[in-house]
């Protein structure tokens, strides 16, 4: 399980990007990609949890600005998440592994996806969705 990191911004102009972003993402390899990428785009703060529970301790905490969804975690799905986040209409986007196939909740089914892996392209586009009316 992945604990609640914290990494120093990466030089950049940080424009149009949100400033605290969340992944949730229970593999630490994909974690630190995606993590380090963020911090590139300049993205000051960068929150890293491996469970729902962290995660919503994480929100709790500290809303985020945007956030990344790893649907398929250890033993859970991040939809307990993906409704809270949405709940506060914070902007977030799944990412899985499972593409086309993953089951999605239909209240759900709209949300932006991410395919692992990703391009550096689609990751940067994905910071601008916005939330929900």
């Amino acid at each position: 399980m992945l604990q609640v990191t914290m990494m120093a911004p990466a030089a950049s102009d940080g424009s149009n990007c949100p400033a605290d972003v969340l992944i949730v993402e229970d593999d630490p390899i994909i974690a630190i990609d995606f993590e380090d990428r963020l911090l590139g785009f300049g993205v000051k703060s960068v929150r890293t949890v491996g469970s729902v529970a962290q995660a919503l301790a994480a929100i709790a905490a500290r809303t985020p600005e945007f956030a990344l969804l790893d649907v398929g975690l250890s033993r859970e799905t991040s939809f307990a998440v993906a409704g809270r986040l949405a709940a506060l209409k914070i902007p977030f986007v799944f990412v899985t592994g499972y593409g086309a196939d993953a089951r999605i909740p239909p209240e759900f089914a709209t949300q932006p996806r991410l395919q692992k892996p990703c391009s550096s392209d689609a990751l940067e586009a994905a910071l601008h969705v916005r939330a929900a009316d």
